[in-house]
């Protein structure tokens, strides 16, 4: 089989090509930047004349939704193969999500049920998955140990830099704003069920979209601005607001280590120590770390964080926010250990601290269960299965 792949910087393209390798396909790498994911004719011609002169081409395979590339399979109506690696994924509302050609797979599956009616045969559930015969072959000295060790640790953004909401929130009346505060902070205390799109209407997000000045969508867009304020500016407003007091909770009790850009200086307590490279730092910190926290971004409603899979793939002690997809792949206890707030979160890093010996048994369950059941092998395969091609 002969697979193009269309990257651009994905952390979970290193994987895909390994996997595709290992399968002994074909592989035909499209390294080239977009000006426009939509649309961009230098891209899209590039693309286009590799397909064609590309001969016996099976498919097309990007990380996340790209509508330029459907775009530039479809007149060869080759299969596009899209396995999303963020949530929320924005290109999900392009029109383009009809084409025949598509085959999408979602990691979230009340995202795949909201998405699935556009395109009902060929947008499917799968899980994310990691890479554990990259992750292995990374030893760690006494050197890491020493540099990366740590009680408690937590890698990647506040959201504080990336929360549109930050950018808008004082062109917002008073009771507005209110409204959003209250929303937020009752939706923190909630685990499991995302309910934010839910309790906002039509009329009020129409409201806030014209109050905050923010454009109206592309008109080959599906105008879904309920969905968009709710995934796009309050969630990641959630987001930020609960990684901020979830580790200013555990760095006021224990010893924390960050490795993110975000500004920390909210967080007195805890140290950070900067960004951290996905290739060689971060599975030495999963790996010298004695406790990994994983907060997941509000916007993935069931879904599995790429982070959750890393860490356990790296043989790393693990305990996450409760997803109620967790619970179809994996046992609390026994894999994985999961809080329902921030009071149990603290007790359970308490325990787990002072119980090395079940600590570093849950850790090892936890890496043998991803290692059979959640590599990107597993995954290659299942989408190249569903998508007919094998």
């Amino acid at each position: 089989m002969k697979i193009i792949l269309c990257t651009w910087g994905s952390m979970c393209e290193a994987g895909i090509i390994n996997s595709i390798k290992k399968a002994c396909h074909d592989l035909v790498i499209f390294d080239r930047k977009y000006n426009d994911v939509n649309y961009d004719k230098e891209y899209f011609m590039a693309l286009a004349n590799l397909i064609q002169n590309t001969s016996n081409a099976s498919c097309v395979m990007s990380l996340n939704y790209m509508p330029i590339v459907a775009r530039a399979c479809k007149p060869f109506k080759i299969p596009y193969i899209s396995l999303s690696a963020d949530c929320p994924c924005s290109t999900l509302y392009s029109k383009t999500l009809e084409y025949e050609h598509n085959r999408v797979f979602l990691f979230d599956k009340l995202q795949t049920e909201k998405f699935t009616p556009v395109n009902a045969k060929n947008i499917h559930h799968l899980p994310l998955a990691t890479d554990v015969e990259l992750w292995d072959k990374i030893s760690v000295s006494k050197g890491d140990k020493d540099l990366y060790g740590c009680d408690v640790s937590f890698i990647g953004s506040l959201y504080s830099e990336v929360c549109q909401y930050n950018k808008i929130q004082n062109k917002l009346p008073d009771m507005m704003k209110g409204y959003v505060d209250g929303l937020i902070a009752a939706q923190q205390n909630v685990y499991g069920y995302y309910f934010i799109e839910d309790a906002i209407t039509e009329e009020w997000a129409r409201e806030f979209q014209k109050i905050a000045g923010l454009s109206s969508v592309a008109d080959d867009y599906v105008d879904d601005i309920k969905g968009i304020i709710a995934d796009t500016y309050l969630g990641y407003k959630c987001t930020e607001q609960e990684r901020i007091n979830t580790l200013k909770a555990v760095s006021d009790n224990f010893k924390t280590h960050i490795w993110t850009q975000s500004d920390t200086s909210m967080l007195p307590n805890i140290n950070n120590r900067g960004p951290a490279d996905s290739g060689t730092m971060m599975p030495r910190i999963f790996k010298c770390s004695k406790i990994n926290i994983n907060t997941t971004n509000r916007a993935i409603r069931s879904g599995i964080p790429l982070r959750i899979f890393d860490i356990m793939g790296c043989g790393g002690f693990l305990i996450s926010n409760y997803q109620p997809e967790l619970l179809d792949y994996f046992i609390p206890g026994e894999d994985i250990v999961l809080y329902d707030s921030i009071p149990d979160l603290l007790e359970k890093i308490n325990y787990y601290l002072n119980n090395e010996e079940e600590r570093l048994a849950i850790a090892h369950n936890g890496y043998e269960k991803i290692k059979k059941y959640h590599t990107y092998d597993i995954r290659l395969e299942s989408m190249l299965k569903t998508s007919g091609l094998i």
